[in-house]
């Protein structure tokens, strides 16, 4: 009961946390008029609230309101908004949710505002509207007229935007709702800066696109999981469940299906979102029952479905203005559905069912938001449309709890069938010679052994070599990537558009780093695990040397640089010139590392030089390459971390902008090692290195 009470305690809280409630306005409009001369709403957008200027049953433009007032002088009524005029007290009357009526408002800026592009944020107003602003014309979502055959409802949020031509702004709306349970402006209409009000709403949308996308992918994707495998009911409904209220999502808040497809039918929006609503107590009413078996008892399944199907047969066959008042009745039975279930939930996590307490837990979170939205729905809550947040959430969780019964079921499978396998194979065993069949046996796991311990040795190098692979790809590539999303973000964002191309230029410099030291990585970490094979020959390591400065005589030149190659001192003693038995490709690839690092770090006119001299070490005749540049060296300190992978120096005195992955001379290290030598370098820091590559010599008979 503690776990249960402590995860109650957690939902709770955590509901509240991913609901922020709305500032209250510390402005309000008095008698139709706002006085905003205290508050720069450019740069803190307010949100407007008070009493406007209410005319039932007119609709008014600014000049005809102008010439009343002019003629009969103010008597106007007053409503406060945001609010249905459903039940607004006129005459001695009430109002039904029906009619139409013309809102007024003007509002007074203050002294910074006057000169600023301000813009209004309109959410569905109830269900169509004209909207003036200084007797400008600048909004109109559906058609108003005074009968239901001259009304055209729409639902749609806005951004307009107005230049103040003075210290005053006047706003005139006209709304008509003929089709609904209930009208008139029900929420806030926000009045802000133009570039923070835009910036707003965008990220609203990008949040709700994020939340329907994850919705819609989840649902199909456990859709396909119940079409491959029909036994287990469980990811249908699961399925379902999310992709309906991924589409509902679609229908609610910014009205994304509207930013698609402006002309979506209205009614049929309302027929949706309705039967949405209805349908899925009872879908998740039988995605528990598959999760947690005979906890559902069969007449409240059945009863789910008779009221469920009730509801629904209503919403299809009347229009919204009767179906709409069941909004109430069906946000109930929502409610009690899921409180029911989560009684159920409670006596599976006392039993320490799988899943049970992490289920009971998100139920929390989603019957917070769901309540939530069914108050504000029907204007009792001030919080805004929260249930696809708190259902994402709970969608995730069913994922990851559906998952690991997936999982489970999959090790189960294995180990019964590993199981029956044992059980042949000592079936198949007893009905042989039990003399025979033990000594081919023990052959056969001999040579099992032998396979098996191969392939092991494989599987290690090349898991370890995956792991390297990762880890390094991991660490170096986080940079680069880091700054790649950073220049994309920033031509997004629009930033500085005139830099757009300088950031594409960014970007492409970076993928061709990025390719490249991929490439080195991988090439690194199969090295490092001995999975690079080797075709080792007997070379004369004058001809090698010979063809290797002969190939990238040019390339170096061309660099400005002077590069000579110098073993005068062998040519001649045809008897002692060195052979290595090496691999001809892999060095040359090393060697052209380091010639290509003493290119990269060393001035225009400089001097690369390849020598090869003949020297013994611990008794063993070497063959010793060396590579010389006249650069600025590198720091004696540092020539012990320079073969380490990852390594870079950025040599004072050249240009910027030299790059590189610094695994050249790991890579280098790799091979040289590879064929039995070593390699090191030597410099004071100021007048170029030396890098030696030693090779031991054989004898030729």
């Amino acid at each position: 009961m503690l776990h249960i009470i402590a995860a109650v305690v957690v939902g709770l809280v955590a509901s509240y946390a991913v609901i922020s409630v709305p500032d209250s306005p510390k402005f309000q409009s008095k008698e139709g008029f706002l006085d905003l001369t205290q508050v720069h709403v450019s740069e803190n957008p307010l949100k407007l609230k008070g009493e406007w200027a209410f005319y039932w049953h007119e609709l008014l433009s600014p000049e005809d309101i102008q010439t009343r007032s002019a003629r009969d002088g103010n008597h106007d009524r007053w409503i406060s908004i945001p609010s249905s005029w459903l039940g607004y007290r006129l005459d001695g009357q009430q109002l039904n949710g029906t009619g139409y009526a013309t809102f007024r408002v003007v509002i007074q800026l203050s002294e910074q505002d006057r000169n600023e592009r301000l813009a209004l944020r309109l959410p569905t107003i109830f269900h169509a509207y004209k909207l003036w602003v200084n007797g400008e014309l600048l909004a109109e979502v559906g058609v108003v007229g005074q009968d239901k055959s001259s009304v055209t409802p729409h639902l749609a949020t806005k951004l307009v935007f107005f230049q103040p031509k003075n210290d005053k702004v006047e706003l005139v709306m006209q709304v008509a709702n003929l089709h609904h349970k209930r009208g008139g402006i029900t929420k806030y209409i926000e009045l802000g800066g133009s570039d923070v009000l835009t910036v707003r709403k965008n990220l609203k949308i990008a949040a709700e696109m994020f939340i329907t996308a994850s919705l819609l992918v989840i649902g199909v994707y456990h859709l396909l999981l119940f079409i491959l495998r029909r036994k287990d009911r469980a990811p249908l409904y699961f399925g379902l469940f999310t992709l309906l209220f991924g589409i509902r999502s679609l229908l609610v808040g910014e009205l994304l299906i509207t930013q698609l497809w402006p002309a979506f039918p209205w009614g049929l929006q309302f027929k949706i979102e309705y039967l949405i609503l209805c349908s899925s107590t009872y879908i998740i009413t039988m995605y528990f029952d598959c999760i947690f078996p005979n906890y559902v008892s069969r007449w409240f399944q059945l009863g789910t479905r008779i009221v469920t199907g009730a509801f629904c047969i209503v919403v299809v066959v009347t229009p919204a203005l009767i179906y709409t008042k069941l909004l109430l009745m069906i946000g109930v039975m929502v409610v009690l559905h899921m409180i029911y279930l989560m009684v159920g939930l409670a006596h599976a996590a006392v039993r320490r069912m799988e899943g049970a307490l992490i289920f009971l837990l998100v139920s929390v979170v989603a019957l917070v938001t769901v309540i939530n939205d069914f108050l504000y729905y029907n204007e009792w809550s001030l919080i805004g449309n929260t249930s696809p947040l708190g259902l994402l959430v709970f969608t995730i969780a069913q994922m990851i709890l559906l998952s690991s019964r997936f999982t489970r079921a999959a090790s189960n499978e294995e180990r019964i069938a590993r199981e029956l396998q044992d059980a042949n194979n000592k079936l198949t065993e007893m009905n042989m010679n039990l003399e025979r069949t033990v000594q081919e046996r023990t052959q056969a796991l001999s040579a099992a052994h032998d396979d098996l311990r191969t392939s092991y040795d494989r599987l290690l190098h090349s898991e370890e070599g995956r792991k390297k692979l990762l880890a390094y790809i991991t660490h170096d590539l986080r940079m680069p990537l880091s700054s790649m999303l950073g220049y994309v973000e920033a031509v997004q964002d629009r930033v500085k558009p005139e830099r757009n191309e300088q950031y594409l230029k960014y970007i492409r410099d970076n993928t061709i780093r990025v390719n490249r030291m991929i490439e080195e990585l991988s090439f690194l970490s199969h090295l490092e695990t001995g999975q690079v094979s080797y075709r080792m020959e007997q070379v004369h390591v004058v001809h090698f040397l010979r063809r290797f400065y002969e190939q990238y005589e040019l390339v170096v030149r061309d660099a400005g640089l002077d590069f000579t190659l110098d073993f005068r001192d062998l040519e001649d003693q045809r008897p002692n010139v060195p052979v290595v038995e090496m691999d001809a490709q892999r060095l040359e690839q090393a060697l052209f590392n380091l010639v290509s690092n003493a290119m990269k770090f060393t001035s225009s006119s400089g001097a690369v030089r390849i020598a090869l001299a003949v020297e013994e070490e611990d008794h063993t005749r070497c063959a010793i390459i060396s590579v010389q540049d006249s650069g600025t060296g590198i720091p004696p300190e540092q020539l012990e971390q320079i073969f380490d992978r990852n390594y870079r120096y950025d040599r004072p005195g050249l240009e910027k902008g030299i790059e590189g992955s610094g695994l050249g001379l790991a890579i280098c290290r790799e091979i040289v090692q590879a064929h039995g030598g070593t390699i090191r370098a030597e410099s004071d820091g100021k007048t170029g290195s030396i890098f030696y590559v030693s090779l031991p010599c054989i004898l030729v008979l």
